[in-house]
């Protein structure tokens, strides 16, 4: 292991104040967890992030660590932070195969989750523990959502989200795989069915296209489809990437790691929206990075660019009038996703915002009576914590829900 777990946990302070805990998206108990781990109950420190958070491993690895619990480390004011990523991701990982999820006795009542990504097994493992009948509805084959078909394998083994679904088994969640719903089956047969509250965590898988010319050539793909499964794609030796997030670093990691030679990110701006670590990486990794470029379109030979001209403050104030063919065998868009609309077009009364995100209140409601949602189908393409995080509210208020409706 690269980083001493051990030396790590001798470090931190033990704050009074624990800043790392405030940084942190779903108040994970940082400090309690480090001591009990220094003073050998691995078990409760396991406990402690698995009862906060049913997303904890996961989280582990694929949070941004820099901007949130290691970004507020006190140590790192003058020196490196506590690297607390490497101490919950040791905890998790040896605590995951033997915890026991305790669960109150089954209370009669069934509850439906459409979408087996982070916001789905987050609401599923929370309502199994409170006693109730949980059946995962998913369109894809296995558990994960983004988590499986979204993140590579070299970032997130794709092991956990099994290790993960045999103890959600263990608990009595069942799951039906390939059942997109909206499709052969819809939200109305589920209540049909005796499901008394819905969850929906469908996620965002419908890519956002530029709308320039020859974004429909053989050669050009979005990166939602191309991170589903990269071995289905021969994208040559020279690939061009439109966007420069944290997706976009995932699609030039994989890229190059498949053979690619040569791999250019391209963005508009003079700043990248990966995170730091992510952009390191990539650039370790051997991509290259080109900033101040306006894709206009796409051609057999690759993308055509502008120049993106700047003020002296960095504002962007034009675009040159000459553009420039850069040779490609593939370029891949990587700018975002928006969520489908299966859903809401075969559900009456489920409302969604103009770009298509599922509108709730503050508790996850919908506008239809107890259909509940998060994740990125509500927040747009956030992180996992953030799913997880809101999801834990949105879990408490299908519960109350559901014991409403019985007079409880």
């Amino acid at each position: 292991m690269a980083v001493h777990v051990i030396d790590e946990a001798n470090r931190c302070l033990n704050c009074k104040k624990p800043m790392c805990r405030e940084g942190c998206p779903i108040n994970t108990p940082i400090p309690q967890m480090i001591q009990a781990f220094k003073k050998g109950n691995l078990n409760e420190a396991g406990e402690m992030l698995f009862t906060n958070n049913p997303m904890s491993l996961i989280c582990s690895l694929v949070c941004n660590h820099e901007n949130q619990c290691e970004g507020h480390c006190i140590l790192g004011r003058k020196g490196q932070p506590v690297h607390i990523s490497s101490i919950e991701n040791y905890i998790s990982d040896t605590y995951l195969d033997k915890m026991k999820i305790e669960c109150k006795a089954k209370n009669g009542k069934k509850a439906a989750v459409i979408g087996a990504g982070p916001a789905g097994i987050t609401i599923a493992i929370l309502l199994a523990k409170e006693g109730y009948g949980v059946t995962i509805f998913d369109s894809k084959d296995q558990i994960g959502g983004v988590l499986r078909y979204g993140i590579p394998e070299f970032r997130l083994p794709k092991s956990i989200l099994d290790r993960y679904k045999k103890k959600m088994k263990e608990i009595g969640i069942k799951f039906r795989p390939n059942a997109a719903i909206g499709t052969a089956l819809e939200i109305k047969d589920l209540f049909r069915d005796g499901y008394e509250s819905i969850f929906i965590g469908t996620g965002v898988w419908k890519p956002k296209t530029l709308g320039i010319k020859g974004e429909s050539l053989g050669d050009v793909h979005y990166a939602i489809d191309y991170l589903a499964n990269p071995d289905a794609f021969d994208l040559g030796q020279t690939v061009a990437v439109i966007g420069m997030g944290n997706s976009a670093m995932d699609v030039a990691r994989t890229a190059l790691r498949k053979g690619a030679l040569d791999v250019t990110l391209y963005a508009r701006g003079k700043v990248s929206k990966a995170s730091e670590h992510e952009m390191a990486y990539a650039r370790l990794d051997g991509a290259k990075f080109a900033f101040g470029k306006q894709i206009v379109e796409i051609t057999e030979e690759g993308p055509v660019f502008r120049d993106v001209l700047f003020d002296e403050e960095g504002n962007i104030v034009g675009e040159s009038e000459k553009a420039e063919l850069i040779p490609a065998d593939s370029t891949i868009i990587a700018v975002s996703q928006g969520p489908k609309s299966k859903l809401v077009n075969t559900t009456e009364g489920l409302r969604a915002s103009k770009n298509g995100l599922l509108v709730t209140d503050e508790k996850g409601e919908t506008t239809c009576d107890g259909i509940f949602a998060s994740g990125d189908v509500v927040l747009g393409a956030k992180t996992v914590v953030a799913a997880a995080a809101y999801s834990k509210k949105v879990a408490e208020a299908m519960d109350t829900y559901m014991k409403s409706k019985s007079g409880e």
